[in-house]
Formats: C-alpha cells, sequence, structure tokens
C-alpha cells in the first residue's frame, strides 16, 4: 500500500502570465478614509502641512457620509491637514464668473499658494482669474492683482517668477497670448509668447493647459492644444520647451504629440520631465511620456488609450490618473476588455505598468474619472468626478498611503477530481489582487498545510493553475484553498470532498 505523499506535482503547462514588475515598490491600493466633496475637483497642492483642493463645488462631507450628510460649506475651495486628513477652517469661497479654481501650486518656500482659474472674487476681494493666499493665516494676499482676460488653466512657481497658462490673451492690459510670466508681487516680466492654433477639431481656441519649469536650467515646458509657438507652424504640436527668461523656442518636440492630441499636465522631478495626452477620436494619443529636462529627449512614451489628465512621480513610479481603457501594447498592461482602469503606476525606468490598481468610476461632469494628483508626506491624495472607489461610494476625493495593506485577494473556486490511481488533481483559476501581482496558493489536505503554489497574475490575466496531489489508493480526502498577497490571508475556499481511483 502506497503512503500518502506530503508533495505533489504543480501544473507546469499554465498560461503565460503577464510582464513581470520591475522591481519598484508602489502604495497600496487600499484608501484612506477621506472628505468628500459634492461636486469637481480640478485641482491640488500640498504646502506646511495642509493639502489644499480646489474645483467646483458646495460643500464637503464626513468619509462614508451621503450627499447632503454632515456637510461643511466650501464654495470651490477647502484645506485639510495633511496627516489627519480633517477639514481645516481655511476656506475662501471663490466666485463670480464661474467661480472654479483651476490650478494650485505653492511658492518654493510654501508660504504663499498661487490660485488660478475663472474667478472675480476670491474670498472677501475682487480679483481677476489668479490670486495668491498666504498660507499662514488664511488671507488672500493684498499684494497680488494682475488682471487676467480669461481662464487660468496651470501655475508653476520659482522663487524669482510665476508662470500662468490657459486662454487669456492680455495680462495687465498687454498682450500676452495663453501664457505669462510674473513676479511674485505680481508685476508683468518681459517674458513673452505667442501660442496660437488648435490642435482639437471642432475646439478652435488654442490654450495651455500645463507648465514646468526647471530653474536650474532656464527652462520652461508648455503644454496644450496649439500648433503653433512663436510663429512657428512647423515642428511644434501641444507641446514646447521655452527660454524662461526670453519665452525663446529652445524645445519643439517633434513627433512628440500628433494630430488630434493635446497635453493636459506636465510636472518634473528636477532630472526628467513626465506628460499626460488626451486624444480626440479613437486611437489618439491619450497615454504618458518621460523626457529628459537637459536636452528634450525621449526616454519613452506609452500606447495606452484612455486620457491621461493628472501624472506624479515618486519613488521611481510614476502615478496617472486617466481612463486607461487599452494599455496592450504597454508592458504590463491589459487589452481593451470593455473596462477603464483609472490610476496606473508606471516604472519610471521603463514604463512598465505594475500591480497597483486601485479604481473609480466615470463619475459625473465629463465622467473622466481622477483629474488631480499631489503627494504630501508619502500619502498620494487623488481629486477628480469620480462618485466611487473601489467599488464603494466616495465623491470626488480619495487618498493611497504606503501602509497598511488591507485588502486581501478574493479566494478562487476550487475543483478536484481523480484521473489516475492514487493521484488527485486540483484545478483553479489565479485570483488577482489590487497592490500584489504574485500572490501565493496555499493548499490543505484534510485541514493541514500541505503545500504552497505561487503565480503571477492581473485582473484582466487569470491563468489556469492546478496541483497533484499522490494518495492512498481508494482514499477520500478534504482539500481546501486561501490566498494571500503576503500580508493578508483570504478566506480558505471549500473544502472539496475528492476520492482517489484504485
Amino acid at each position: 500500500m502506497l503512503a500518502a505523499a506530503v508533495l505533489g506535482t504543480a501544473s507546469t503547462a499554465l498560461a503565460a502570465g503577464p510582464a513581470q514588475a520591475s522591481g519598484e515598490s508602489t502604495l497600496t491600493a487600499d484608501p484612506l478614509a477621506t472628505w468628500q466633496t459634492d461636486g469637481i475637483v480640478w485641482s491640488l497642492a500640498y504646502a506646511k502641512g495642509i493639502v489644499y483642493v480646489g474645483g467646483t463645488f458646495e460643500h464637503i462631507r464626513p468619509p462614508g457620509a451621503a450627499p447632503g450628510s454632515g456637510e461643511l460649506a466650501r464654495k470651490n475651495f477647502a484645506a485639510f491637514d495633511a496627516k489627519t486628513g480633517q477639514p481645516l477652517p481655511c476656506a475662501p469661497a471663490f466666485s463670480g464668473g464661474s467661480g472654479i479654481v483651476r490650478a494650485l501650486k505653492p511658492s518654493p518656500d510654501g508660504s504663499l499658494l498661487y490660485i488660478g482659474g475663472s474667478f472675480g472674487k476670491a474670498g472677501p476681494v475682487g480679483r481677476s482669474n489668479t490670486a495668491v493666499l498666504n498660507t499662514a493665516d488664511c488671507t488672500i494676499s493684498a499684494g497680488w492683482q494682475p488682471t487676467v482676460s480669461s481662464t487660468v488653466r496651470a501655475i508653476d512657481v520659482t522663487a524669482d517668477a510665476v508662470y500662468i497658462g490657459g486662454d487669456f490673451t492680455t495680462v495687465q492690459g498687454q498682450t500676452r497670448e495663453r501664457i505669462a510670466a510674473l513676479r511674485p508681487d505680481g508685476a508683468l516680466l518681459p517674458f513673452k509668447v505667442t501660442v496660437r492654433g488648435s490642435s482639437i477639431p471642432n475646439d478652435p481656441t488654442p490654450g495651455v493647459n500645463a507648465i514646468t519649469v526647471a530653474p536650474k536650467l532656464n527652462k520652461v515646458i508648455i503644454g496644450g492644444r496649439f500648433t503653433s509657438v512663436n510663429g512657428s507652424l512647423f515642428g511644434v504640436h501641444a507641446l514646447a520647451g521655452l527660454d524662461a527668461t526670453t519665452g525663446k523656442v529652445v524645445n519643439s518636440f517633434s513627433g512628440w504629440i500628433p494630430q488630434r492630441s493635446a497635453v493636459k499636465t506636465l510636472v518634473n522631478d528636477g532630472t526628467n520631465f513626465y506628460l499626460g495626452a488626451e486624444g480626440t477620436g479613437g486611437g489618439v494619443f491619450d497615454g504618458r511620456a518621460a523626457g529628459r529636462l537637459s536636452d528634450g529627449s525621449q526616454i519613452w512614451k506609452d500606447t495606452c488609450l484612455g486620457a491621461t489628465q493628472a501624472v506624479l512621480p515618486y519613488k521611481g513610479v510614476l502615478y496617472s490618473g486617466s481612463h486607461a481603457h487599452n494599455c496592450g501594447s504597454t508592458p504590463g498592461g491589459f487589452p481593451d476588455i470593455g473596462n477603464r482602469q483609472h490610476f496606473l503606476a508606471q516604472s519610471i525606468s521603463d514604463k512598465t505598468i505594475l500591480p497597483w490598481f486601485p479604481d473609480t468610476n466615470d463619475g459625473i461632469g465629463e465622467q473622466i474619472g481622477p483629474r488631480a494628483l499631489t503627494m504630501a508626506d508619502g500619502v498620494l491624495w487623488a481629486g477628480g468626478e469620480f462618485t466611487t472607489v473601489n467599488d464603494a461610494p466616495q465623491q470626488g476625493l480619495t487618498r493611497f498611503a504606503a501602509a497598511p495593506d488591507t485588502g486581501a485577494p478574493q479566494v478562487p473556486l476550487l475543483s478536484g477530481a481523480s484521473t489516475a490511481r492514487g493521484r488527485i488533481t486540483l484545478n483553479w483559476k489565479a485570483s488577482w489582487d489590487r497592490d500584489n501581482g504574485v500572490l501565493t496558493y496555499k493548499i490543505y489536505r484534510d485541514g493541514e498545510y500541505l503545500t504552497s503554489l505561487t503565480k503571477d497574475s492581473r485582473y484582466w490575466d487569470r491563468p489556469d493553475m492546478s496541483f497533484t496531489d499522490t494518495v492512498q489508493p481508494g482514499a477520500e480526502h478534504r482539500y481546501s484553498l486561501e490566498v494571500t498577497d503576503g500580508t493578508n490571508v483570504s478566506g480558505r475556499n471549500g473544502p472539496v470532498y475528492v476520492t482517489a481511483r484504485n
């Protein structure tokens, strides 16, 4: 008679798994309890322990609260303690025009917060589409009162200059077409750039949506919906690098952004810059790209479809907010399977999509999902149009930290059969986890641990798995399975009863 074996045979005929991650660690995909808005968040910024939120909303409400419950009045602007997430009393109302706050950027020392949008009043004082908040006492600065003719959509700041971009054509009564530079006191600088032509069909208005400045290189990179900078009709399309003093074009980025695509977001980490794009029409570039600040050369460009609204580099990972629905040609990516993935994490070194898949719905407004990201003391804040996060109600704001990881993988359905004398084969489909690619499957026989298998999987690629156990012929055994991501353990499935063939 054969003794029951403690080791079995894992099936080797498994489907090829997704690309392995490059080794970078991501945040968890488990959202922290976060206050909500009753509208859209367009912009986020962090300074001196406070996260500032701008958008189109009338109130904020506590985590888990239904619309209309426990609300605090906050008109298009709110502030939160970055550590606790609790709302702060700093709450100047933005009104006049549409009242929308679309851009927020702190000064390098965090003492000032520059605010842009489409408004005529900031708190109790009149302002023309831009304002400055003194972060120490939450007052609107009296020393910053430039007149800007139309919406401000982007801001970046150095110690000596404030760059604003948007839809305007004049600043302080002087011609400044879609981008301008001002001193910290609001005085207009001689930096002068002409941005014209629209890269988007059926939208004849050009505009600057994004700005990132590299002071050490005296360079400003702008992105938006335009086809000409300083009269250049060729080579410049939706993206340009400028001399930060004169406005002269120093990088044209020819071929980076195709027709019918616009740049929606730009950031830099002092060495590289990163962009996100939105295309109009099927198959038009919607993804992300990375380039070198020094010479403007491209490091990589992905091919995901699903407009990208925000990007943020952190510890070797590029986080983004979009509604990606097809990343099949990007390493680690997913095919078009009728879904939209609203958050992505990619390796900055090689653009590989890493196993980090928290998600939202499309939400309200233009139904884009996330629109803004900022990092505050190791916690990623995300804002946008969404009304759910990981399938649970949550509107406008959410947060993700490095720990704790609290989400366990779901346990898969287990089946078993004996197809040969003294051999029992168990079969199941791999599970998946929102923030871990490789999972461990623990197999139990008759309530006792038997062995473990590991497998790489994603929600769109769950390979078939199997394990063959060698036991005494004719014996009945009880099998169950549980899955762990290394921190959290699923419930144990089964049991499945199988009698070995004689």
